[in-house]
This record gives structure tokens, sequence and C-alpha cells, in this order.
């Protein structure tokens, strides 16, 4: 009897613990038993679900929810069969979007499972600036095609007329006020047609550049995701020390800047080692700074100064224009903000950029 007595307390309290976990988590949480039962859930949950007291020992199923997610019941019994933890991005009727994980709840003490945790993380943030991106990568492909087939004409023709003022005698007035026209023309259209573009893009550009608050950590997300191909063929690492996270700038500015740094960690990287790249954030004096280190090849003191330079490549075999680096410090630059560099040949390079909070 006092056996059977000591096990109903330590049931008792293992469930005040419990209890008290999911009053004080600020996280939403739903724990629903192996009878797909709703049992506890945490006070943010109910962002997600419109719950109650009274919806305590109801079926997951009976309890009217505002996701867009019809199979949450199969999914629950699923993570229950197989104890694996089972994760999903899912969207809420009021448009937003959430990390949600479905944790199989295993009893130690028999090794059974009695139910799941379900936890939602909100990610609407990150999921827009990856729609952004999307768009961005599309107007690029359409801006390409519209280059390709509008150009091809003028081009062509240009191409053909310049040939044939090299057979034409110079007596042939007429020939050759013919093929001036030609060229004329051609010439005519590629320019009205890439101050259009130009126009265009300008504009667009603007439009994307307004200021607003960012997640810094969302921002690198989705440079790393953008460049994650890069980092597996090269075997890349990516450490960080987010000390402030917090930063009013531009989106795609920011994103710009932190893509052209951790691209060139990549591209410039030791032929003994793998690239190890650390991004570390502070806040000093009004400004929010962003350091960009690496174990790249570093460059030569006095090369510094030039890397900025539009067109500049201290490599000439690798790819690329040479012109992400003028970017970077023209948004900085434009934004009244900073850069710095420190690098020794053969042990790598650490940029500071300094972006002004106030």
């Amino acid at each position: 009897m006092a056996e059977k007595s000591k096990e109903v307390q330590e049931l008792i309290e293992s469930n005040d613990e419990l209890e008290n976990y999911f009053r004080n988590t600020i996280i939403p949480q739903l724990y629903v038993d192996g009878e797909l039962q709703l049992r506890k859930y945490t006070p943010p949950a109910m962002r997600q679900f419109n719950l109650s007291e009274s919806d305590i020992g109801k079926p997951i199923g009976d309890i009217k929810d505002n996701l867009r997610f019809p199979t949450i019941s199969e999914n629950i019994q699923q993570v229950i069969e197989t104890r694996e933890i089972l994760e999903k991005e899912i969207q809420t009727t009021d448009m937003r979007w959430y990390q949600m994980n479905i944790i199989p709840y295993v009893k130690i003490k028999d090794n059974r499972t009695d139910g799941v945790i379900i936890t939602f993380v909100e990610i609407t943030d990150r999921i827009r600036d990856l729609k952004t991106q999307e768009k961005l990568i599309a107007d690029n492909a359409i801006l390409l095609d519209t280059i390709s087939h509008d150009i091809r004409n003028p081009l062509a023709n240009l191409v053909v007329a310049v040939e044939l003022f090299k057979s034409t005698s110079p007596d042939d007035k007429q020939e050759f006020m013919t093929l001036l026209k030609i060229v004329d023309d051609s010439l005519l259209k590629m320019h009205n047609l890439i101050i259009e573009l130009t126009e265009s893009r300008k504009e667009a550009y603007e439009r994307n550049a307004e200021k607003e608050l960012l997640d810094f950590e969302h921002i690198l997300e989705d440079v790393r995701l953008t460049l994650s191909d890069n980092f597996i063929k090269s075997n890349a690492s990516l450490s960080t020390d987010i000390q402030v996270s917090e930063i009013t700038f531009s989106r795609r500015k920011l994103r710009t800047v932190m893509f052209n740094l951790i691209n060139n960690a990549i591209k410039f990287k030791s032929a003994e080692h793998p690239p190890k790249i650390h991004i570390t954030t502070y806040c000093e004096n009004k400004y929010f700074v962003i350091s960009v280190k690496d174990n790249g090849i570093g460059i030569a003191e006095d090369k510094i100064e030039s890397i900025f330079l539009k067109y500049n490549r201290l490599d000439h075999d690798m790819e690329g224009s040479g012109i992400g680096l003028y970017l970077v410090k023209e948004i900085v630059t434009h934004a009244d903000g900073k850069i710095e560099v420190e690098s020794q040949l053969g042990k790598g390079t650490e940029f500071k950029v300094y972006l002004k909070t106030e």
C-alpha cells in the first residue's frame, strides 16, 4: 500500500512539473496523448488553436483549429507509431507561416510512446525573404531573356553592316550611306533598349531598398541557402557569434553585402584546407558591426585598397566580374557606414562592415 502511495505521489509530482512547464514556456506547444486527445497546451498556442480549458480531453480532430493543415491527426499517429520526429512548414489562416515539429513523447520508465509534443516556431519573415529572393531570380531571368531577344536583331544587323563595310568601296557613296544608316539604327535601338532596361531596374531597385527592421540571422540563413552548392563543393563551414541580431536596413542591400562577402570567402580559399568562415555581430559607437573572417589565401597589403575598385580581380583565373566588393563598398558608403579590411597572405582575411544604428 505504501509502495502504491509512493507511485501515486511521484505521478502527481511529475504531472505538476509538466503542468508548470507548459504554463511558463513561451513556445507554442500542445501535448496530445496516445489516444490523440489534447492533454495540455501552452498559452502561446492560443494563437494557433482556439483553445480553452474545456478543450482538455477532447480528440485533437474535434478541436476547431485555424491551421491550413488537414492531416494533423494522421501525422500525429505516424509519429507515435514510428517514433520519428516530423517537421513541416504550415500556414495559418491569418497567412503566417510556422515550422511545426511533432515530437514523440516517450515515457522513460517503460519506454512507451504516450503521445506527442507539437511545437510551433514562426518563420513568416524567412518565408517572405525566400519568396522575395525567388522573385529577384525570376526578374533576372526575364531580364536576360529580354536582352537576348531584343538585342539579337539589331546586333546581328550591326555585325553584317560592319562586314559589308570592309568590302565596300569608299567611292560608292550610296552603298556607304545605306550601311551607315543600318549601323546608326542598330546602335540607336540597342542604346534605347539599354536605357529602358536600366530605368526599369533602377525603379525596382529603389522600391526594394526601403529600410525595415531585420533579423540578421534570417538574412544570413537566406544567403547560406543561396550559396549551399558552393558550401558543399568547397566543404566550407560557417560559424557565428551573433551578439546583436536586429538592424534597421534595406533587406535586399544587406543580403547583397553578406552574399558577396561570404561568396568571396569561399572563392578565395586556401588549397591546404577547407574554408572556415566566422561571422560576428556587435554594436560599437552607434554602429552595427558585422565581421566576416576567413582562413583563405589572404590579400597582400599593397592590394587591399584596390579590391574595392569596379571590375578589379585579384586573381584573374577566378570566375566573376570583380564587381562584388565594389557593390559592397557602394552600399555601405551610401548608408553612411564604413568598411575595414585586415588580411595576411596565407592566413586569411577579415572584413568589418560598420552600419549606423541611428
